[in-house]
């Protein structure tokens, strides 16, 4: 089988607008998480998302371009690039060419998301219904749709191979990176773009969300998060994107490109028990960890950290932890969910907290889980980092995410 390779990351998140700046705020500590600005929330009973601020489209995308797509795409285009940058796969700033890519026909593009284009959709729905349908924009369809996060990326960049948009709700972009990551393994492909993006900070956004109340009412930020904590209350709203480029190790050396980390193992599974609530068992979670461990062939005692979904609701974070302790044996493998920072970017989660996962690589340091103070009869049996015990350099990290309707995925990455 051909080994895979992280080459390039590209972040846009709460806490930071860069990949740099993200990673450089999630390993201190500091949470994005604060009082929402984008509209009045007050009707919605909701104070406080992991709103992405001071967000300049004209920068990577465009004023141009930016005019004819949803915030989603917008992230997801200025994410790649930054990974396509730092690849060193940007095409020169006076060449024709879209990316220095060699063979755009073995390079695609997998991206997750879990609602597509959200604000669009809340405009042109309040649009026709104040003003008729034949005020509904002609762009309408192409901005909101899902599948245009991939799409417009495969557009930027010339990428003439795989392009696929995958929908699993909370577990998007996990599966999308999952599924990059065999298209490679397997020869398919070269070089793939592959995370996801999410813009869902808007009226109809936080109203569903809050009716369905799976999110947190606190009004303090440093409140409103709290993974694996007692006292959780429910999840915080995120947006943004996280991009990585991932290529065959042979195409990456013989470009002499710098390799972050290495991708070695991918599992998914369905819980088929409950439309929104996971198996308070963890059975489907435990069989996602344990074809991932299995398709990198290493064994629970060899796994060095895990980035957990952790969304601070009762249901999961018990669940969560009691697959973990099942899998890996009580108080073992460092564990930590970066949502208390982030919050919960729905189907970008697994996008931004896979960058987390191979900057804690990269870096030689672990994520302290935010928001913690107090565990439960579940949550105890989880090694949460902490200040103390994140200076840990490791070597096999896994990142897993599940969605509504059961999804579980779950990618392990390696030092290279």
């Amino acid at each position: 089988m051909t080994r895979v390779v992280v080459t390039g990351m590209g972040a846009i998140a709460p806490n930071g607008n860069d990949t740099k700046a993200f990673l450089d705020a999630i390993f201190a500590g500091q949470s994005g998480i604060k009082p929402i600005t984008k509209f009045d929330p007050t009707e919605t009973g909701i104070a406080v998302a992991g709103q992405v601020d001071g967000f300049d489209p004209a920068a990577r995308v465009g004023k141009r371009d930016a005019r004819k797509l949803d915030l989603f795409s917008q992230y997801a285009i200025d994410a790649s690039t930054q990974a396509m940058e730092q690849a060193g796969l940007l095409a020169d700033e006076d060449s024709d060419e879209k990316s220095k890519v060699k063979n755009p026909n073995r390079f695609g593009v997998i991206l997750g998301n879990g609602i597509g284009g959200l604000t669009t959709i809340q405009e042109q729905i309040i649009k026709m219904h104040e003003k008729g349908p034949q005020r509904v924009s002609p762009l309408f369809v192409p901005e909101s749709i899902a599948n245009m996060v991939s799409g417009n990326v495969s557009l930027r960049f010339g990428a003439k191979g795989t392009n696929m948009t995958i929908v699993t709700a909370c577990a998007s972009a996990t599966n999308a990176i999952g599924e990059a990551f065999w298209r490679v393994q397997s020869g398919k492909e070269d070089i793939m773009l592959t995370g996801g993006a999410e813009a869902t900070i808007n009226e109809i956004g936080i109203a569903g969300f809050a009716s369905l109340t799976a999110l947190s009412k606190e009004t303090d930020p440093k409140e409103a998060s709290k993974p694996f904590d007692a006292n959780r209350h429910g999840f915080v709203m995120g947006e943004g994107a996280g991009i990585l480029v991932i290529e065959s190790l042979e195409h990456a050396q013989a470009r002499g490109a710098k390799i972050l980390a290495e991708i070695v193992g991918y599992g998914a599974t369905a819980d088929s028990y409950h439309m929104t609530s996971p198996a308070p068992d963890g059975e489907g979670v435990i069989r996602a960890f344990e074809e991932a461990m299995d398709d990198a062939q290493m064994k629970p005692e060899q796994m060095s950290y895990i980035n957990a979904h952790g969304t601070a609701t009762g249901a999961n974070d018990s669940g969560e932890a009691e697959a973990i302790a099942s899998v890996f044996g009580e108080n073992s493998v460092p564990v930590s969910s970066t949502k208390g920072m982030t919050g919960h970017l729905l189907g970008a989660a697994g996008a931004v907290e896979a960058v987390v996962s191979v900057g804690a690589i990269d870096r030689g340091i672990l994520p302290e889980n935010v928001g913690f103070d107090t565990p439960d009869e579940h949550t105890k049996k989880v090694n949460l980092v902490n200040k103390e015990n994140q200076n840990v350099a490791p070597e096999y990290v896994m990142s897993a995410n599940y969605g509504f309707g059961g999804h579980n995925a779950a990618v392990i990455f390696k030092k290279f």
